[in-house]
This record gives structure tokens, sequence and C-alpha cells, in this order.
């Protein structure tokens, strides 16, 4: 099983995380600059790379109706740039609610409003991850 690469975009910052070796669980990474955006595919590839993942899941921020705004539109741009700069399969997975149970977790767990933010991001990206390796595992008659 290849190890996958989760990618939560937002305007400022992208959340990364990346499944274990056996693609059953996901782990935050690590949160980059959203800026430049020309070269964002460009470092998201390195990163990719580097961590050996050989799949990447872009997360689909649809609105709770399920129509599309610009950020969905963005997202869906960036995952088509993905799939030309690093030759990977890229796909996307609606993320809706994943920044509020990230935030939600973060509370819990007692982090300071400054380390949330920090946090925040990269745990999204964990969260969208876990929920695409779980499906794809129940899609595949479980482990």
């Amino acid at each position: 099983m290849p190890r996958v690469l989760a990618i939560d975009p937002g305007e400022k910052r992208v959340g990364v995380a990346v499944s274990d070796p056996s693609g059953t669980i996901a782990r935050p990474l690590r949160w980059i600059p959203a800026q430049p955006e020309a070269t964002l595919p460009e470092r998201l590839t390195m990163l990719a790379t580097e961590q050996e993942a050989e799949e990447l899941i872009v997360g689909l921020p649809a609105r709770m109706d399920g129509s599309e705004g610009p950020e969905a539109r963005a997202a869906r741009q960036l995952a088509r740039r993905l799939r030309e700069t690093s030759g990977m399969p890229v796909h996307m997975v609606d993320e809706r609610l994943t920044s509020v149970a990230a935030e939600r977790a973060l509370i819990a767990a007692g982090e300071r409003r400054a380390r949330r933010r920090q946090l925040s991001d990269q745990i999204a990206a964990a969260l969208l991850l876990q929920g695409h390796l779980d499906a794809r595992g129940r899609s595949r008659g479980g482990r």
C-alpha cells in the first residue's frame, strides 16, 4: 500500500499529513505557507517525495449545502497543478468540518489559542486523511 500525503489548502497556510507505510494511520506532518501560490505545487511535490508518498489527497472545501465556492475552485486548481507537477494520482476528498473537528480536539486537549493556530491546519489534514484511509479500508473489505 503506498504512503499517502494529504493536503488541507487554505489562504494562508496549507496543512499536511502523511500516512504510515501501510496506508492505515494518518499523522499530522506540518503546515507550509500558501504563498507564493505559484510555487505551491512544486513545494508540495518535494514534500511528498521526501515523505515517499505515491498518492496525494487534496481537501475539497465544499459548503454545507454541497455547493462549491471560490475556495473549492482554488482547491480543484491546486489538485490539477499537483497532477501535472508530481505525476502522482491526486484525489479530491470532502473536507467539510475537518477544521471544526481539529479545533475542538485541540481545545479538548487544553491547547492555548496560539498553539491551536499553529496545529489546527495539520490536524485537519490528518483528520481528512484518516477519513479517506478508513473509507478506503472499508471499501476493500477492511484490513
